[in-house]
């Protein structure tokens, strides 16, 4: 490539960077226009914008930028001057233009040339309406035009000449170079690869960590200089007794020698450490000052990602028939560039779900005392260390009736049950792969990838979904997600003597939960907690490590949600919450299991990061395999005193609860299987003293439970109390010969009676 064309490259590039700039001024401005086409500030940053891409394509010898930029500057200078009156249809062929000169400025794009003739001719019959007839062009939509067809490919009018006069093109040269000089005294911008800002907030990081370090030393100094403190002391006492014995006056010159030399050495120790600690303090307000700087330079504002957005929710509104205008609070709110660029994509799904299913149609909307123009708000804020989206329609709702049908036709679920369902179990269907409330496939919807799509990339950032509604009024959907994917707040535990970190995005709370808290409900242990039950399950299996000693009386709990479903994962230690600046592991371990990536702590020790979702995961292969460990209660040495054990198997869960909390009540230590097979696996499992079944149930029935414990020599002699609706003599027979030691009627049943056959067969709770 030679010296020319390597400039001629060069100015390509810096004109497709200013056409990108300049068209989004015009785009904005066009479609403020379309509301007041008279707005003289809109107009003069429209005709502004037009002209410089008409001076900027002039120098970079694109002739058909040039073309296409005239004619627009000519129109919005007719609309400025009072001679045009801005109407829809200008609005849409101004809007065209726009995006006919992004084409042009992009490499690569020759299907623009096509489509020149038949907009310069478009052009020419909006400005001069009675010179010829207007071509048919289809209004602007979301889509760029297609190529015409030949016999649209006529030559433009006089009107619209190709060629601007020559003396307009100092002009734009004079404004570009004002431009400059007035933007010298602005932010000036400089174009730096995402691995190099990378690599500067890895670096300044590290730096971070380096100046902890410095704490430790200067401990040391500080714990040296009162020792050697306290050895001047001692020199004084000990001049003091050598005095009052006598001592030669040799020996205390010795000794007053030795205490001024010390006397030096303090006063250079002090210095030293007040010298280190203003070093340690400043360097470590630098090293802070250096990481924010850089993860600032990673930062931009929300409002890069709303480019176009607007633009798209005008053309779709029209090409359905629905004015629609968007509105944006919250454009200045600071979000990682990587964050941004994955949240283009969920964010216009979202729009486009918002235009085509929430806002009614005109006719619709002044039947219900609506405007006709529909309006999507969309706000942008931070939330404890969250970016906080909403997204609010004021369109129709969602029809929770046809909702509930397409879910029963779909056999997503029987119709008793979704007559059952509260509202936002019912939204949440919205969100399963192919489901669409849409009859019809589209263009725009009715193929159910939409809200699916959306909350993937949403989990994807580590973030949360959640949809509602108001019927009549419109639907709020609200995103949640980290404002980094740099650096995540999270808290750091211990387990197996190792530290982990949890995304606090992923925690629910964090608890301490007694040791006599935890029951066992279907086989699992659960503690109780505000009302619902949460699953129990130690992070020291999940993570493979060895489980920690077990003899504090209290568990430390992180509870994690998915969905509406809390999991409680006990961990030895909470060490405290940290903002960890992430650190990918090495791509040649491939993907470490329930671990996404690891990251330094102050002290410069290593902490891994978890990835909840493939944790939940290892959770569920946990449970659908049996291989699910209990937690060993501790028992706090010889603190408390032992309490009896009881293995209540039903598969009613309301007869389990009422059995548990009434034995519970009494001060026994209560566990419960749902059916014989799980209660057979918890008698072979753990120690029981007594064990209350029924006799009808799935996979093994209370006569089979009995009989297999009769046949164990480890239970043979354990204490079984039959408990079933069952109440003739035969069946109260056939229970006994199996082995039961009492048999006591649910039709018969009350509390005293089943607590005193209880205290008959193994006496009280204590013992």
């Amino acid at each position: 490539m030679t010296p020319e064309q390597m400039r001629d490259a060069s100015l390509l590039e810096l004109f497709s960077l200013e056409a990108e700039a300049q068209t989004q001024i015009l785009s904005a401005g066009l479609m403020a226009l379309e509301r007041n086409p008279k707005q003289a500030d809109q107009l003069e940053a429209c005709m502004r914008a037009a002209h410089s891409l008409k001076g900027a394509a002039r120098i970079v010898g694109v002739d058909a930028g040039v073309s296409v930029a005239h004619v627009m500057e000519d129109c919005l200078v007719a609309a400025q001057e009072g001679r045009l009156q801005l109407s829809a249809e200008h609005i849409d062929a101004l809007l065209q233009g726009t995006d006919l000169l992004m084409r042009i400025a992009t490499p690569g794009d020759t299907g623009a040339q096509a489509i020149l003739p038949v907009f310069l001719a478009q052009m020419a019959c909006l400005l001069d309406p009675g010179g010829a007839a207007m071509p048919a062009v289809a209004p602007a939509a979301p889509a760029l035009p297609q190529a015409p067809a030949p016999a649209q490919q006529s030559e433009p009018l006089p009107a619209a000449p190709l060629e601007p006069d020559l003396e307009a093109e100092p002009e734009p040269l004079a404004r570009r170079k004002a431009g400059k000089r007035a933007g010298e005294g602005a932010e000036r911008v400089l174009r730096v690869t995402a691995d190099r800002l990378n690599s500067l907030l890895d670096l300044s990081s590290k730096s971070l960590v380096e100046t902890q370090r410095l704490k430790p030393y200067l401990a040391t100094l500080q714990r040296l200089k009162r020792m050697h403190g306290q050895g001047m002391q001692a020199l004084d006492g000990l001049r003091m007794q050598l005095e009052d014995s006598g001592q030669s006056s040799e020996v205390l010159e010795a000794l007053a020698q030795t205490q001024r030399l010390l006397a030096e050495t303090q006063q250079i120790l002090q210095q030293q450490a007040a010298d280190l600690d203003e070093f340690g303090w400043q360097a470590s307000q630098r090293a802070q000052l250096l990481y924010d700087t850089a993860l600032a330079c990673r930062m931009r504002p929300f409002a890069d990602v709303l480019a176009g957005q607007s633009r798209m929710v005008r053309d779709l509104g029209r090409s359905l028939g629905k004015p629609v205008r968007l509105l944006v609070e919250g454009e200045k709110t600071q979000v990682d560039r990587d964050v941004l660029e994955k949240l283009e994509a969920p964010l216009t799904h979202l729009l486009r779900n918002a235009v085509d299913h929430g806002i009614e149609q005109p006719e619709r909307r002044q039947l219900a005392g609506k405007p006709e123009e529909g309006v999507i708000r969309l706000r942008a804020s931070h939330q404890a260390g969250m970016l906080s989206l909403e997204l609010i329609d004021d369109g129709a709702g969602i029809d929770l009736e046809r909702l509930r049908s397409s879910i029963v036709e779909r056999a997503l679920s029987p119709a008793d049950t979704v007559a059952r369902m509260s509202e936002a179990e019912l939204l949440t269907f919205l969100f399963l792969p192919g489901f669409s409330l849409r009859d019809t496939v589209t263009e725009v919807s009715g193929r159910g990838v939409g809200l699916d799509a959306v909350q993937h990339m949403i989990r994807e950032l580590r973030g949360s979904i959640e949809l509602t509604q108001t019927a009549g009024q419109g639907c709020r959907f609200h995103l949640q997600v980290p404002l980094t994917l740099s650096v995540v707040r999270s808290l750091v535990v211990e387990v197996g003597g190792e530290a982990y970190a949890f995304p606090l995005a992923h925690i629910e709370r964090t608890l301490d939960v007694a040791a006599d808290e935890i029951v066992q409900i279907e086989g699992r242990q659960h503690f109780w907690h505000e009302g619902r039950h949460i699953g129990l399950v130690a992070a020291s299996q999940l993570l493979n490590r060895p489980a920690g000693q077990a003899e504090e009386s209290r568990l430390r709990v992180v509870v994690i949600r998915e969905r509406e479903q809390l999991y409680g994962v006990a961990v030895e230690r909470l060490v405290g919450e940290r903002v960890l600046v992430v650190m990918p592991l090495d791509p040649r371990l491939g993907k470490v299991q329930d671990i996404s990536s690891g990251a330094l702590l102050d002290d410069g020790s290593v902490v891994l990061i978890i990835d909840v979702e493939d944790l939940l995961r290892s959770l569920d292969k946990l449970l659908s395999t049996g291989s699910l460990e209990r937690i060993a209660r501790g028992s706090g040495g010889a603190r408390g005193v032992v309490r009896k054990r009881i293995l209540v198997v039903d598969d009613s869960l309301t007869v389990r609860e009422l059995q548990r909390k009434l034995l519970g009540n009494r001060g026994y230590d209560v566990a419960v299987a749902v059916d014989g097979m799980d209660g057979w696996n918890a008698l072979r499992g753990e120690d029981f003293d007594l064990l209350i079944t029924d006799i009808d149930m799935p996979r093994m029935d209370g006569i089979e439970l009995v009989t297999l414990v009769r046949r164990d020599q480890r239970l043979q002699s354990l204490p079984v109390m039959v408990v079933s609706y069952k109440d003739r003599e035969e069946d109260r027979r056939r229970g006994l010969d199996a082995g039961a030691d009492y048999y006591l009627a649910k039709a018969s049943f009350h509390d005293d009676a089943l607590l005193d056959a209880v205290v008959e067969l193994i006496g009280g709770a204590q013992g």
